[in-house]
């Protein structure tokens, strides 16, 4: 085993699902291991697409990935993941085709789990699969909150929320207004009033396909009048 190999290795025994609920014997990391495979995405190229057999699920190291519905100019993104995210497992376990299609935004790392080679050591490892499913129910409870949270608020409040939750270590949402828009069901130009009356109050600032956050504090009493 490489030393990059058990890097991930250690990666996924901290960070994949809850290590606190139980951890991971090497027995367990030996099993990822045999089961899934790192590969790297560029930005614009795809982990899968909607429509293609549902061989594999991923689990995000590094980068974020767009998830999206649709085709050329017609396709709408649905929602972007970061790294500790779980996506195609569903389809995946299911036997169904992806519903939608995952497209690196930047550089992406990601464990490429197939399935017939990790539905039977599932079957075997409950610290594995406790773990997977930790993982996936956290995607899911992120997804339903955030549905929760927008319902009945004004499109200001909504993107401030969505700028919360999106914004990175340095505060930087790599989203463009059109895909604000796509996200939250609202028109690109209430969106665009929204980003700028918050640029007004000195909340954000904002460029090219970029929004930066200086307030974090204000924009969560934004989201939450």
């Amino acid at each position: 085993m490489t030393t990059a190999d058990r890097q991930h290795l250690a990666w996924l025994a901290r960070s994949f699902g809850r290590p606190d609920y139980l951890p991971l014997s090497e027995a367990d990391l030996a099993v990822l291991g045999r089961t899934g495979q790192m590969v790297t995405k560029y930005p614009g190229t795809h982990l899968f697409r909607e429509g293609d057999a549902a061989t594999s699920a991923y689990l995000l190291r590094d980068g974020h990935v767009d998830l999206y519905r649709g085709r050329s100019e017609g396709r709408q993104v649905v929602a972007r993941v970061g790294p500790g995210a779980v996506i195609g497992d569903i389809a995946m376990f299911t036997g169904r085709p992806y519903i939608s299609s995952a497209r690196a935004v930047g550089r992406v790392s990601a464990f490429q789990f197939h399935r017939d080679l990790l539905v039977p050591e599932l079957a075997r490892s409950p610290a594995i699969t406790l773990r997977w499913l930790v993982a996936s129910l956290t995607q899911l409870e992120r997804t339903q909150r955030r549905v929760l949270n927008l319902m009945h608020k004004t499109v200001l409040a909504q993107v401030a929320l969505l700028l919360v939750d999106e914004a990175d270590a340095r505060g930087e949402v790599g989203l463009s207004q059109a895909t604000m828009a796509t996200l939250l069901g609202a028109s690109r130009q209430t969106v665009n009033e929204a980003l700028n009356e918050l640029k007004r109050r000195g909340h954000v600032e904002t460029g090219y396909r970029l929004v930066r956050v200086l307030d974090p504090a204000a924009l969560r009493q934004v989201a939450a009048d």
